[in-house]
């Protein structure tokens, strides 16, 4: 018997497209979704399913974002064999992305029993929706917004790159609220922080996502939920991104903050009662 079925992967793939951008942290609300569904949290074949439909979430990023991808890739291309292209700052970003990337990697390949394990524990996801919280106040609240997306340089996209660490090994703590923190503490102003949170979660998330879809068919959930969670993914996270990046454009991240609060104290709150274990 499938440990996910078609119905609650549904609810799973909305969960994921709507949360997988904001920074609100995905994997926490996945992690409390299955919980209030009665799905173990901390089963193989599950951490998997949730891995394998974020690829749902990336296919709507280089959707969304596909006139993009294509100038940065080809510049890329072009700047192996013309010097002169390397001078181009899509070329130097592609490779910094590729840079950025590998932090991630490193360690996830490293502390997977942890973060499989006692890392994924819901008692983690509630305390790092609640401090990331205050990290992010805090960038929002600091930074300067003076900087535009033209403006990143090879130290930034490493930074950044390298704060997704802390949604990786906790949880709840969110890899775009890491990344967006990171990049607003740097000075880049809320759309280029955004942007830049956007391309450096592609190939991070797609690696997850390849890396972890052996244990999702092989473990307990079938290939019917894992496609509808992923196709369901792909059509909300398409207008999620479009909504996020108008809206940061125009406000603050203070609303943000204040729903992670929210969700971090109700899920103490559930934890501490037995609701969820």
């Amino acid at each position: 018997m499938s440990a996910i079925n078609v119905g609650q992967a549904v609810v799973l793939g909305v969960v994921e497209g709507v949360t997988e951008f904001l920074p609100v942290s995905s994997t926490g609300h996945l992690k409390i979704t299955e919980g209030l569904m009665g799905i173990p949290v901390d089963d193989q074949s599950v951490v998997g399913f949730s891995a394998v439909i974020q690829v749902g979430a990336i296919a709507a990023v280089l959707l969304y974002f596909f006139k993009d991808i294509v100038r940065i890739v080809s510049a890329w291309f072009r700047g192996l064999t013309d010097r002169e292209e390397r001078h181009h700052h899509d070329y130097k970003f592609a490779w910094w992305v590729i840079y950025a990337t590998i932090p991630i990697v490193l360690v996830g390949l490293a502390a997977k029993p942890l973060i499989d394990g006692v890392l994924g524990s819901l008692w983690v996801v509630a305390a790092s929706l609640i401090v990331g919280s205050g990290v992010m106040w805090a960038a929002d609240r600091t930074g300067r917004h003076k900087r535009g997306e033209d403006d990143t340089s090879f130290k930034d996209a490493m930074l950044v790159g390298c704060s997704q660490i802390l949604a990786l090994l906790f949880p709840g703590f969110s890899r775009s609220g890491a990344t967006m923190s990171t990049a607003l503490i740097l000075d880049l102003d809320r759309v280029a922080a955004t942007r830049l949170s956007f391309f450096l979660g592609i190939p991070a998330l797609t690696g997850a996502g390849i890396y972890e879809l052996k244990d999702a068919l092989g473990a307990g959930v079938g290939a019917a939920p894992l496609a509808v969670g992923t196709i369901v993914s792909f059509v909300v996270a398409y207008a999620s991104i479009a909504w996020l990046l108008k809206y940061v454009a125009r406000h603050s991240f203070n609303a943000f903050v204040t729903y992670r609060i929210v969700i971090g104290v109700m899920l103490l709150g559930l934890l501490t009662t037995g609701v969820l274990s």
